[in-house]
Order: C-alpha cells, then sequence, then structure tokens
C-alpha cells in the first residue's frame, strides 16, 4: 500500500468530533509557538508500554515531518515502562508501505530502523520509558491512552502536555480481527497527526 496515499485518505474514514479538532487544533497551536520562537520542536508520544499506540503516533510524526518538509520537528516516543514494539503494530505499519530493518536483536525488546519510499533519514524504533536518553528534551508531552495520563502526572522534561487518547489495538489481539482493528486504530492515528502537521505547516509557512 501506498504510505503517502494512505496518510492522506485516512481521515475520511474517521470524521472528527468538535471536541477532537479543537484538541487537534491546540496540540498544534503549541507546537508552531514553540517552533516559532526556537526553529525546533521535540514531540514524545506516551502510553503505558510504549508497544502500539504511541509507536504509530511517533512512526506518523516521522512522517508527517517529511511529507510537510517539517525538518526541525522531532518526534519520539515513549512508556511508563518499557516492553517490546508489538509485532502487531509493525505488521500493520508495514502493510501501509512503512520498512522495518532489525538493526539490534533481543529477544524482549529490539530494534529497528524505519524508513519509507523516499525517506531521507530513519527512525530507530524500540520500546522505552518515556524519560529515556534517546528521547531529546525539552519535549512536548503527548500522552496516548488512559493508564498513561493516570500514571504520569507529572512530566518534569515536557514543555507542554497533552491528551490525546485512542482505543488500545491489543483488544484484537489473537482474534479473527486483528488485522481489521489494528489498522483501524493506524488509519485513525495517520489522519488526527495529519491534522496537526497540516495546520502547522501553514501556520510556519504563513510566517
Amino acid at each position: 500500500m501506498d504510505t503517502e496515499k494512505f496518510f492522506k485518505e485516512a481521515l475520511e474514514k474517521h470524521p472528527l468530533s468538535e471536541k477532537r479538532k479543537e484538541l487537534l487544533h491546540a496540540i498544534s497551536e503549541k507546537i508552531t509557538a514553540i517552533y516559532t520562537e526556537h526553529q525546533k520542536v521535540h514531540l514524545n508520544f506516551i502510553c503505558t508500554h510504549n508497544s502500539r499506540r504511541s509507536q504509530l503516533a511517533q512512526v506518523w510524526s516521522f512522517f508527517a515531518a517529511h511529507y510537510f518538509k517539517l525538518e526541525h520537528i522531532f518526534a519520539f516516543s515513549g512508556g511508563t515502562e518499557a516492553t517490546a514494539f508489538h509485532r502487531n503494530t509493525i505488521k500493520t505499519l508495514k502493510e501501509v508501505g512503512f520498512l522495518f530493518h532489525l538493526t539490534d536483536f533481543n529477544h524482549q525488546n529490539p530494534k529497528y530502523l524505519i524508513s519509507f519510499k523516499g525517506a531521507k533519514k530513519e527512525l530507530l524504533g524500540f520500546s522505552k520509558t518515556f524519560d529515556n536518553k534517546h528521547n531529546n528534551q525539552p519535549y512536548i508531552a503527548i500522552t496516548t491512552c488512559d493508564s498513561a495520563d493516570k500514571n504520569c502526572p507529572f512530566i518534569p522534561e515536557a514543555l507542554h502536555r497533552f491528551h490525546l487518547p485512542f482505543t488500545d489495538p491489543k483488544i484484537g489481539d489473537n482474534t479473527v480481527e486483528e488485522g481489521e482493528i489494528y489498522l483501524k486504530i493506524n488509519q485513525q492515528i495517520a489522519g488526527e497527526v495529519f491534522v496537526i502537521f497540516s495546520k502547522l505547516a501553514k501556520k510556519t509557512t504563513a510566517n
């Protein structure tokens, strides 16, 4: 599947409520403000295990920065604990054109270099805690699941914090609907990242 086509059309499958639009626009506005002042922004997507939703958000933000030519927007992810980049998350990203190269084999938590057609650089993907040394500071923290929002009441490294929850696709694990459920969440996250970055691109271009 073509990654760019999936990214541009993802929102058509998941219409946004007004409340959700307001949240996405607020995130975009904050990124714009920091980018305008410092010419660089770090985003850290945080979820409990850093295995599914936070990884999807990081990968799509990595793609969005390339797509919208925002070279100094850097995406990271982390959890309240480290587990592994879940195999079903990798599978759904591969299905929409992302390339995964195993760079450090570890039964518990392997590392991958992630890219896509036309990519100028690669993204290092593995599960880690939100305060891992690989997550550049300071950053805007964006929590993607309810448990992470409850378990991370204070993130000292964060310039600002938003809660952007998504349904956990693990509900589909080991079921006949597994692929469909992961694709649906993959699509939703891609579409919402598109909203954030498209608004950001318009604002920074106007400036």
